[in-house]
């Protein structure tokens, strides 16, 4: 054993990154009616070295002792409980055989990986709510804590308590299984593990409240999820175009916040900050989601992050070539939230002027109703065409609708450049 004084920054990496993968194991092998039961086996062996690894130090290969402690934790629980009946003696021997392998070898890594991949087309099954689905990948899968998700939710920690509990008694009352898709249904439960992912990503990239305007590991778990499903045989054009979405935006995580944990705008960020293997990871999934004639929305918003990508600097951005892909973008999807970020670009092509007056018919659209960008981006419109007092009025309405403090204070400094001599 090699004592360690940081056991429980190793053990957060390992939940973080091991949990759904121990989670996905041992539902396979205990069957999706039991997806508690390895639940609770996880977190015990958390429990189990939380209580070791401080005082005896951490083992030499710790996913490898978390892996074989929860086999076992799990053994001694199947013989305990009695609903398992003729199928004790089977599911132990399984077990017993899973916990000799060692996690990290390459037919173990392969088989971990179609385990997740299973676990999360289980978990958007038709037969959930997309609520549902959401909750359940994170805590099966992304290894989230339930109050992690009523956070990303906005919810009650009990609501998402009930919520899980739900879920998993339908995957036991309805007998949902572990099993790919036939081919005719590949279709429709893909969209749903996209949605998915695409929310998952964007609860992270643009934080709804609190202390930190972006939360990084949910970021990269659903870039890392949406990695796994690409690298799928089931995978599709539209797969790979989520996945450049997600890799091209990620990247520019680095330079979003600054120092003090402010918000920096896409043209004022330090692009050499901008995290160079991601944008490689998205172009290459990029390349790949052009095969075919699909074009969904992932493909335009990949299409985009890849303009913002390739310009050497803010000033070689094409925005021309932006306007025309929110063009696109409009076509299937003509949302109040796409009609903003058009103009957005409306404003970098033909001037603040004319994405004043194409966001005037969205202004009172009710999904709109608390979503302080509309107010932040007709208060910067304003403020470009030198209308200082409208502008400050817009701030502070946007400062009553934000969710996150950078994104206050971001707006307070816009309130004052109102007030502030021309």
């Amino acid at each position: 054993m090699t004592a360690r004084p940081d056991t429980g920054l190793l053990l957060e990496h390992l939940f973080r990154h091991q949990a759904g993968r121990m989670v996905a194991r041992l539902t396979r092998l205990l069957g999706p009616a039991h997806v508690a039961l390895a639940e609770e086996t996880v977190q015990e062996a958390m429990v189990r070295a939380l209580q070791s690894w401080p005082y005896e130090g951490a083992p030499d290969n710790p996913a490898g002792w978390l892996f074989r402690v929860a086999h076992h934790i799990a053994i001694d629980a199947i013989r305990r409980d009695k609903t398992f009946g003729d199928k004790t003696d089977a599911i132990v021997s399984e077990l017993t055989r899973s916990a000799a392998r060692t996690p990290t070898e390459p037919d173990t890594e392969e088989q971990l990986r179609d385990d997740e991949l299973r676990m999360i087309v289980m978990c958007c099954h038709p037969a959930l709510s997309r609520d549902a689905s959401v909750a359940l990948s994170l805590k099966t899968v992304g290894g989230f804590g339930v109050r992690e998700i009523a956070r990303a939710f906005l919810a009650d920690e009990a609501a998402i308590a009930q919520r899980l509990v739900r879920a998993k008694r339908q995957i036991r009352d309805q007998r949902l299984t572990l099993d790919m898709p036939a081919a005719g249904e590949v279709a429709a439960r893909l969209d749903s593990v996209l949605e998915v992912l695409y929310f998952m990503f964007n609860e992270g990239y643009g934080a709804q409240a609190g202390e930190d305007l972006i939360r990084q590991d949910l970021c990269l778990e659903a870039l890392r999820l949406g990695r796994l499903v690409a690298s799928a045989s089931i995978a599709t054009p539209r797969v790979h175009a989520l996945v450049a979405l997600m890799a091209l935006q990620g990247a520019r995580l680095p330079a979003r916040v600054d120092a003090a944990g402010d918000l920096v705008l896409l043209e004022d960020q330090d692009r050499s900050r901008w995290d160079e293997r991601l944008i490689a990871i998205g172009f290459h999934h990029f390349d790949r989601s052009m095969t075919g004639d699909d074009v969904s929305e992932y493909h335009v918003q990949a299409a985009i992050a890849a303009t913002h990508a390739r310009a050497l600097d803010p000033s070689s951005v094409d925005w021309p070539l932006i306007l025309t892909l929110y063009d696109q973008m409009l076509a299937i999807n003509a949302s109040p939230v796409v009609r903003l970020n058009r103009a957005v670009a409306l404003a970098k092509v033909h001037g603040p002027a004319d994405a004043l007056a194409a966001i005037a018919p969205i202004e009172h659209d009710p999904k709109l109703r608390h979503y302080h960008l509309l107010l932040a981006v007709r208060g910067q419109l304003l403020l470009d065409l030198g209308r200082r007092t409208e502008a400050a009025e817009a701030f502070r309405s946007a400062l009553t609708l934000a969710g996150t403090e950078p994104e206050r204070r971001f707006l307070t400094r816009r309130l004052a450049a109102c007030q502030s001599p021309a």
